[in-house]
Parts: structure tokens; sequence; C-alpha cells
């Protein structure tokens, strides 16, 4: 399956397509109809369908396309949670796709009408297991120390890393720490999963691989 024969089917089925943009790690095209259809068309020929309508889009790819489709579950799915670090987020996107998982990452997800809270409650429920990147992107103190300055990740990451640990429990969430001086860690419960890195998220693949598997995710150890 290609991105044109994607965008072909898409046509002649008298889907519109709205957006048609590459992925962001670079590894395919994503398609977006107005319908509320999303089709991400890798470059290895894969074609994964989200969104609205799902069951209607790869059952027309498989009569007509013959694509290679993959239907998303959860035990493929892993949410992945973000701050300002998009070289950290692409880094980590492509090494799950490569471990033939499926990141579901809010902001490429379609709204749906949704608010913000009831779009990360939904896809949320379609996952697993959570990964966050809590990296250096804000600074802070207690009122008055300045002293005591450190880098924190944002609120955002904060806050869906609690979402994600009311959810799914402590086995099913790993943090991965952007190891810098002064960066403060964004919870002090005791038993969470803390994977440290300093410049590619690569360098946590074996522990977050291990993490995985343990909870019942299929991965090859040789894509590592």
């Amino acid at each position: 399956m290609t991105p044109d024969e994607a965008r072909k089917i898409l046509a002649d089925a008298g889907e519109k397509i709205t957006s048609d943009t590459r992925l962001g790690n670079d590894t395919g095209d994503q398609l977006r109809t107005s319908s509320g259809s999303i089709v991400n068309v890798y470059d290895t020929g894969k074609a994964v369908v989200q969104g609205k309508h799902r069951d209607r889009i790869e059952a027309l790819f498989a009569r007509i396309g013959g694509a290679d489709t993959e239907h998303r579950s959860s035990k493929g799915n892993v949410f992945v949670v973000y701050g300002h670090d998009q070289s950290s987020r692409d880094q980590l996107e492509a090494m799950l796709r490569r471990w033939r998982l499926e990141p579901l990452i809010l902001d490429q997800l379609p709204t749906e009408g949704q608010t913000v809270i009831e779009k990360l409650e939904g896809a949320i429920g379609e996952c697993a297991f959570g990964v966050v990147l809590a990296t250096p992107d804000d600074e802070g103190h207690r009122a008055g120390r300045e002293d005591e300055r450190t880098f924190r990740a944002r609120q955002n990451v904060v806050l869906e890393l609690g979402m994600l640990l009311a959810r799914l429990g402590r086995k099913h969430v790993a943090i991965l720490l952007k190891d810098q001086a002064n960066m403060e860690r964004p919870s002090d419960i005791q038993g969470l999963i803390y994977i440290p890195y300093k410049d590619d998220v690569k360098e946590a693949a074996v522990p977050l691989a291990k993490a995985l598997v343990a909870e019942g995710y299929g991965i090859d150890i040789s894509r590592l």
C-alpha cells in the first residue's frame, strides 16, 4: 500500500481528505478525512487506521487495495506523554514503531468534538501501558527560595502522569527521565518505573522493553 493508493481508495469511497502530512518521525504519511478517519500509511507499506469509522475503512482497504492493515488493540497501544522536547518524542515514537507497537500521541488523534480531558481519557482507555517523557522543560522552586531552583517537567506532563497512574496502575507506567543536573522527579511515589537517559531515548530501550514485555507486550528483542 502506497500513500497514492490510499488516497485513491479514500477518494473513490467518497472520503474527503482534509489533511495530508508526513508523520512526525518521517516514517510515512498521515491522511485525515472529513468524516473523522485517520489513515497512517507507513513507508514499509503498512496502513494503520484510526479515528472514526475504523472498521469500514479497514474493510475498504482490504477489499479494494489488499492493504496490510493493522487494527489497534490495547496490547499493541502505548500512550505517550511528552512536554516540549520534540526530539525525544520523535525518538520514542520511532522506537515504539520499530517494536511494532502503536504509540498514541494526543495531538495526533482526532478531537471529535471532545474537550482535551475527554480526548485524553478516551485515548488512555485504549492502552494497557503508558510512557512518560520527563524532560527539563520548566524551572521552579519554593516561593522566596530561588537557591532551590530546579528543572521540572511541564505541568501537563505531571497531570497526565497522574491520570495514567490512576487508570493503569504503577506497573503499567514507565517514566523516561532525561538525566540533567538539578532535574526534579515529577513524583516521589514508591514503586514507579524510572528509566534515565542522557541524549537519546534509545539509551532507555532495554529497560523499557523489559517493562513492556513483563506486562504482556510482544517485543522482538532483535528490534531493540
